[in-house]
């Protein structure tokens, strides 16, 4: 039974910084780009960020470049989001998504995305 659990969200005043960490089993995370998505009230579902299988390349959306990291652990079956600087407008509900055949140019669309987690709550306030 393929899982993935997210957790590490909370709340956090600007400037400050928050790690996520998407534990997740029933398949080859080896195999499997994983995605971070967020999503905000009355927005739609957003991509974050993106880490590859095959050669680990990263993908990062523009409002996040420079603040946000994502690493993989394979041997723990993990994937981390460190988010730094973080800002109100980030302020969303995060998932993480596993992805058997994630192409480039697409990275950030949530149909490239065969299974999700719950989402963990982060909320960027003063």
């Amino acid at each position: 039974q393929v899982q993935l659990v997210e957790s590490g969200g909370g709340l956090v005043q600007p400037g400050g910084s928050l790690r996520l960490s998407c534990a997740t089993s029933g398949f080859t995370l080896d195999y499997f780009a994983i995605g971070w998505f967020r999503q905000a009230p009355g927005k739609k579902r957003e991509g974050v960020s993106c880490i590859k299988s095959n050669d680990d390349n990263t993908y990062y959306a523009d409002s996040v470049k420079g603040r946000f990291t994502i690493s993989r652990d394979n041997a723990k079956n993990t994937v981390y989001l460190q988010m730094n600087s973080l800002k109100p407008e980030d302020t969303a509900v995060y998932y993480c998504a596993a992805g058997p055949g994630v192409y480039d140019s697409s990275w950030s669309e949530v149909y490239e995305y065969d299974y999700w987690g719950q989402g963990t709550q982060v909320t960027v306030s003063s």
